[in-house]
């Protein structure tokens, strides 16, 4: 596995990241002690060293398999967990973006976890709630007390990490590095601002669900042949989806791989730094994912994927990239422009 930098930092991360959301089946639906490390042994005998796990997820479990598996060589690994979701229910400030509640997670996931620090936090979602000086300054500390390296954010609007990384670079604070949004072959909605931003401000992209939910592997397909079956096994796949998910497949079979390879790719071969989360409840599913780095899709199937899965982007970029506006805007000179920034 080759490795990338985390966007404006100097930190070295795997290709693919490992997402520990199924670690433990407190949830349900995760995987046992046993199949969560052999799908932690997986990743890191392919050359990954990036992961990816949350305060909330499966109850702590994840955290404290991720400390159990890490423990042996704990340097190696650039670990991510996130703050923001709830640790107790019935407390107002056992959750949120504030500072109490960062602080108390923070040490809650360094005990779980058996480790000082933690590569990298994330704000796990905004609350609209917390004023962007007191997330970014108190992040900031946790950065010069030692128990955090880099900061990151999810699930945000773009406007908000604009705001955060801009305050940050005139204050002196720790920026935002990297940026963790839903995007796939069936939600690219974020090609409206977040990816543009995130582009621009240098941060890496880490998209969560790049399989939307599985629905991107085909296995609904194989499952029915109705269209209302399908929006009924996955709210994911709608008819327009259905759609998309079999060109995936068509793609897939063309080349030689498997859909979830292709969709992993999909989103890896976009114009910017982007490190997609991959998670599994089996051996089998990792191995199938890791297999997306020994190949690039051509160009022209990046096409037809992009054909079948295109959005609107809608007010104003619709209107700035037609040719009238473009016309008026450069007085007639706008092909005659080479323009790296485009």
């Amino acid at each position: 596995m080759n490795y990338k930098l985390l966007g404006r930092s100097g930190l070295r991360v795997s290709e693919l990241c490992l997402g520990t959301m199924t670690f433990g089946t407190e949830w349900g639906w995760g995987a046992t002690y046993d199949e969560s490390k052999r799908i932690f042994d997986a990743y890191v005998q392919a050359g990954g060293n990036f992961i990816d796990t949350a305060n909330r997820y499966t109850e702590g479990t994840s955290e404290k398999f991720v400390g159990e598996f890490i423990a042996a060589n704990r340097e190696k690994f650039v670990v991510a967990t996130k703050y923001t979701l709830f640790n107790r229910r019935n407390d107002p400030n056992a959750s949120g973006n504030h500072r109490k509640n960062m602080m108390q997670s923070v040490e809650g996931s360094l005990k779980r976890m058996m480790t000082d620090y933690v590569d990298l936090l994330w704000v796990h979602a905004w609350d609209f709630t917390t004023q962007v000086q007191e997330v970014m300054r108190g992040l900031d500390d946790l950065v010069r007390q030692g128990k955090v390296l880099y900061v990151g954010v999810s699930d945000t609007p773009a406007w908000i990490v604009s705001q955060a990384n801009m305050l940050a670079d005139l204050r002196g604070w720790s920026p935002f590095v990297a940026l963790q949004v839903e995007y796939s072959l069936l939600q690219r909605t974020p090609e409206r601002e977040l990816l543009p931003m995130a582009r621009a401000l240098d941060l890496a992209l880490t998209p969560w669900a790049p399989l939307a939910g599985g629905a991107l592997t085909g296995k609904y397909l194989r499952e029915s042949e109705d269209p209302r079956r399908l929006t009924a096994t996955s709210q994911r796949l709608s008819e327009a989806n259905t759609r998309i998910v079999k060109e995936v497949v068509a793609v897939a079979e063309a080349l030689g791989v498997s859909p979830a390879q292709v969709a992993i790719n999909w989103t890896r071969q976009q114009n910017q730094v982007v490190v997609p989360i991959v998670g599994a409840r089996a051996l089998s599913q990792i191995e199938d994912c890791l297999g997306a780095t020994a190949f690039e899709i051509p160009a022209e199937y990046l096409q037809r994927l992009h054909e079948v899965s295109k959005i609107e982007l809608g007010f104003p970029h619709d209107f700035l990239a037609s040719d009238n506006i473009r016309d008026i805007l450069t007085g007639g000179t706008y092909d005659k422009i080479h323009n790296h920034r485009r």
